[in-house]
């Protein structure tokens, strides 16, 4: 393998960006994978006291088989970002800087003039932005683990996503910006020292109020501030989030997705609309979906506290093995011209937790999907685990509301799902939450031990009928899990912030005390809930610092202090008049 260093590529407006170029050895042509990204393409595995990580050695492997497959890799920091000219402004050149070496990969004296993209994050949506713009040459992406097509979006349900955002501005972009721009005179080393200190007490940012004090990112990340200032889906948005990118991308595109990832909604949202509307009949025809247990980014390292089937293997080695090899016969076939069979295959594959196998399937969601509500039932004291919540398929005449205290001084702590977390990958994903469920702000509605397994396989809402004593408040709500041995395994999550219950343009304060019908995602799973186990429902207003937190007050809560909280008091209704409920996905089949 020959691997070319830091080519200045020139883009339209003449800024160079640093570009790796691994190829065969020797002369000849070979088609293109095109991977672009801000996280330094220098960072070569193995990193220095991980050379016997498995780890290391799959990612020094994974560009020795592409390129032995007959490929060529080109790898690019993206504008702005270590050896790249320009100032970084997150997905702003993406369309046009994609465009322009996907281009330059194709017009090279090694290249068959056949480009395909792929990588996951920010990669992905790279691509996405890239293969909106229809650069001729570029024949088929491989998006993992998406953000919105059109740009990064913050917030799920009204509330912010702090820990995501935190982490990958402070932790990854700032850094490098800091660094360039003591080198260029615009900062002080002072300024370094400041963030080191920040990052070396990095779990305390999430605590800083109000959201806005981040002096060590005040002039580095200017974006920050700029999502902190648009908590609603207005034009700040809108400007990025078109909804036509899907009918301008013409290439086959194969989707890989994760239960625990916090961008699964994106990546489901974009297959679907794929198929409906893009931009070609070969783009609708040819999209893939590929769903395994996986976190952000998360295909090997495992879960702590979970592992899949006998060996483990969906989320170890053997998975980054599965992907490369789906990914190599996806361009084999589409950049190559090799009749191997891809397009003639079932679009949809997806792992099934608790069963923990792998299955193919027809569409997304699953075409014989049935939609079974589950009712919320107690006397009025579902607090924590050992109360009276009842999950049930028949609905209650009467029942008494269910009270709890929500204090934005006492939050309810995230416990791993579908995040980014400040310590390691290993804290991502599906761990007990007993701990969580002792709280008297926890809602929980149990089933009866199952009497046969229950799949539920598809999106998941929950239909709460509520009351505040304050003038706006979050809900939320986790799908769980109840093991015979009463573990409690978390499978996905959600959040309303009950100001944008009506649309996510248009915030709107309730009047304390009145009811209200709030429609909240839990986004998507697939698990068999076996014989024994329960399913459990929890309800509460918090989820920190996966979420930020409701002041309750109705104010601008990035600009609030403690001073500014207000308890609430949080009231869910479950009666005929009100029929609070789970609407669970379910997948009835013989054997």
């Amino acid at each position: 393998m020959m691997i070319e260093q830091n080519m200045m590529i020139p883009m339209r407006d003449g800024v160079r960006l640093a570009t790796d170029v691994y190829r065969p050895e020797g002369e000849g042509q070979w088609p293109v994978l095109v991977v672009r990204h801000p996280y330094n393409k220098d960072f070569r595995m193995p990193l220095p006291g991980w050379e016997d990580r498995p780890i290391a050695i799959n990612i020094n492997l994974f560009a020795e088989r592409v390129v032995a497959a007959g490929y060529v890799i080109v790898l690019q920091d993206v504008r702005g970002r270590y050896a790249s000219e320009g100032e970084f402004r997150p997905f702003l050149f993406e369309s046009s800087d994609g465009v322009d070496t996907v281009n330059w990969a194709a017009g090279q004296a090694w290249s068959t003039g056949h480009v395909g993209m792929f990588g996951a994050s920010f990669q992905a949506l790279a691509q996405w932005q890239a293969s909106s713009a229809q650069p001729v040459a570029l024949r088929a992406i491989a998006p993992s683990q998406s953000p919105h097509a059109g740009g990064l979006y913050l917030y799920q349900g009204g509330a912010f996503m702090l820990a995501v955002a935190l982490t990958l501005v402070m932790g990854s972009f700032v850094p490098d910006q800091l660094k360039r721009r003591i080198e260029d005179g615009r900062a002080t080393s002072e300024d370094m020292e400041m963030l080191k200190q920040a990052l070396n007490d990095f779990p305390a940012r999430f605590e800083q109020l109000p959201l806005v004090e981040q002096p060590a990112m005040r002039d580095v990340a200017p974006y920050y501030f700029d999502w902190l200032a648009h908590p609603g889906l207005d034009d700040y948005w809108r400007s990025t989030l078109s909804e036509d990118v899907f009918e301008r991308v013409t290439v086959p595109a194969l989707t890989i997705a994760g239960w625990y990832d916090l961008f699964l909604r994106n990546d489901l949202r974009q297959y679907q609309l794929m198929k409906r509307r893009g931009g070609s009949e070969l783009a609708r025809q040819q999209q893939r979906l590929i769903i395994g247990p996986w976190g952000h980014g998360n295909f090997m390292w495992g879960h702590a506290e979970r592992r899949y089937g006998e060996d483990g293997a969906a989320v170890s080695e053997r998975a980054v093995d599965l992907l490369t090899d789906l990914q190599l016969r996806w361009f084999d076939r589409w950049l190559k011209g090799l009749d191997n069979g891809v397009e003639r295959e079932k679009p949809v594959r997806i792992f099934v937790m608790g069963i923990d196998q792998w299955r193919e399937e027809d569409a997304w969601p699953l075409p014989d999907t049935r939609y079974c509500p589950y009712y919320l039932q107690s006397a009025g004291k579902a607090n924590s685990a050992s109360g009276d919540g009842v999950l049930s398929a028949t609905q209650m005449e009467q029942g008494e509301a269910d009270v709890y205290r929500y204090n934005p001084h006492e939050l309810v702590p995230t416990r791993a799902g579908a995040n980014i977390p400040p310590k390691q990958q290993g804290d991502l994903g599906p761990y007990d939450q007993r701990e969580i469920e002792t709280r008297e702000d926890v809602l929980c509605y149990t089933t009866a031990p199952l009497e046969r397994p229950v799949e539920v396989t598809g999106p998941i809402e929950l239909v709460l009928y509520v009351s505040s004593s304050a003038p706006d408040t979050d809900f939320t709500g986790k799908l769980v899990d109840v093991y015979p041995d009463g573990r409690a395994e978390l499978l996905s999550d959600g959040i309303l912030r009950a100001r944008y219950r009506e649309y996510l343009a248009h915030p709107v304060l309730m009047e304390p005390g009145r009811v209200y019908e709030l429609r909240i995602d839990l986004g998507a799973t697939s698990n068999v809930f076996l014989t024994g186990h329960r399913i459990r429902l929890e309800v509460s207003s918090s989820n920190f610092p996966r979420y930020d937190r409701n002041s309750n007050c109705g104010g601008v809560i990035a600009t609030e202090g403690v001073e500014d909280f207000v308890p609430a008091i949080n009231r869910v209704y479950h009666n005929e008049l009100y029929p609070s409920h789970l609407i669970l996905p379910v997948i009835e089949r013989e054997g």
